[in-house]
């Protein structure tokens, strides 16, 4: 493993994008979202991405420069193309027109297709929740590759399909932000695992037989294996629901169109943005969720766990870690995004510069 400053490692990114055709402010905003994931932890969504977004710039999937465009407006009610332009741009311009348009009407719904990956999901609730608003997000993931394997089945049917939901604090307090991908694991996770060489948790992976197991390899060997739901067939409901909603009904496919998975690889997203005080009003919902919180913190700690932390807090504890010592990358992680350098155009001096 290497650690690498935060600062450092964004300036890298952004070059490497900039070399592959992306103008500076989009390079810059695009490898900011990346070093965020890392900082909150979400290393399988960070800067291990680069590799891949290059591939997608190569083969035409990732298209540098687009921007979305408005293909029905219904008042609360948008559905938006992102034209397979970067998702960490086309997800931040959505969110903003789905809050603008809340400020507005008290609620918004708005569906989000044909963009690239839009990278870690929290970061759109945490928009949302920074305007006072609670969010709901539900996401497909539409690849030539499905990962995870239905509840009782032997092999994968659909991707890690993510689910979000945000909630507003009061003024100086931190948001909480519900934020996970439907698979137990993400995928990014077990290429991590399989870099460093170590076993994934148990209930994670099946091998091509449907055989429970933790060896990472068998996500990269042919017949390959399949994650596994997160609460077995809890998480392949939601999953489920997260494919029909985000792509079924917000996108324009779903994993079961099998002639078109070769060509693409996007994210489609429904979301759903509420302005608390048209209920029971926002001072009344702070009140709950400020008693709940206390509630949570109350409760004491099961052995060797040192607090009950609320969704969004361990994010923000990582933030703060590897801010002071750095994002840490395995070996062939860095050696992936070294190589995506040079292919990009980067002479070898200029990488550790």
């Amino acid at each position: 493993m290497i650690q690498i400053p935060a600062d450092r490692l964004s300036n890298l990114a952004q070059a490497i994008f900039q070399f592959g055709g992306s103008s500076e402010v989009e390079a810059n905003q695009v490898a900011e979202r990346l070093i965020e994931a890392n900082l909150f932890g979400h290393d399988s969504h960070g800067v291990g991405m680069v590799p891949a977004y290059m591939e997608g710039i190569k083969s035409g999937e990732l298209k540098p420069g687009n921007d979305l465009t408005i293909e029905r407006d219904h008042g609360s009610f948008l559905l938006v193309n992102g034209n397979a332009g970067f998702g960490q741009i086309i997800a931040n311009r959505t969110m903003k027109l789905a809050i603008a348009r809340a400020q507005e009407l008290g609620v918004s719904v708005v569906g989000l297709k044909n963009s690239y990956h839009i990278g870690r999901i929290g970061a759109w609730g945490e928009m949302c929740a920074a305007a006072g608003f609670v969010s709901i997000h539900y996401v497909n993931v539409f690849s030539a590759s499905s990962l995870v394997a239905p509840y009782g089945g032997s092999d994968s049917r659909f991707t890690t399909n993510p689910y979000c939901t945000a909630l507003p604090a009061r003024s100086g307090a931190e948001p909480i932000v519900l934020d996970m991908a439907t698979s137990r694991v993400a995928m990014g996770k077990v290429r991590v695992a399989y870099n460093k060489g170590e076993d994934m948790m148990p209930d994670a992976l099946i091998d091509s037989q449907g055989h429970s197991t933790i060896d990472p390899g068998v996500m990269y060997t042919e017949p390959e294996g399949a994650l596994c739901t997160m609460g077995s067939h809890k998480g392949y409901g939601l999953a489920l629901i997260c494919e029909l909603l985000g792509g079924g009904l917000a996108g324009e496919w779903t994993m079961s169109d099998v002639s078109k998975q070769k060509d693409m690889t996007v994210n489609h997203m429904l979301t759903f943005i509420i302005e608390p005080d048209i209920f029971g009003g926002l001072v009344g919902f702070r009140r709950e969720v400020e008693g709940m919180v206390d509630w949570m913190r109350a409760c004491v700690p099961a052995a060797g766990v040192d607090k009950v932390r609320l969704p969004g807090e361990p994010e923000r504890e990582s933030k703060v870690e590897r801010l002071a010592a750095g994002i840490p990358l395995d070996d062939q992680s860095w050696k992936g995004i070294c190589d995506a350098a040079r292919r990009a155009g980067l002479d070898e001096a200029s990488v550790p510069t």
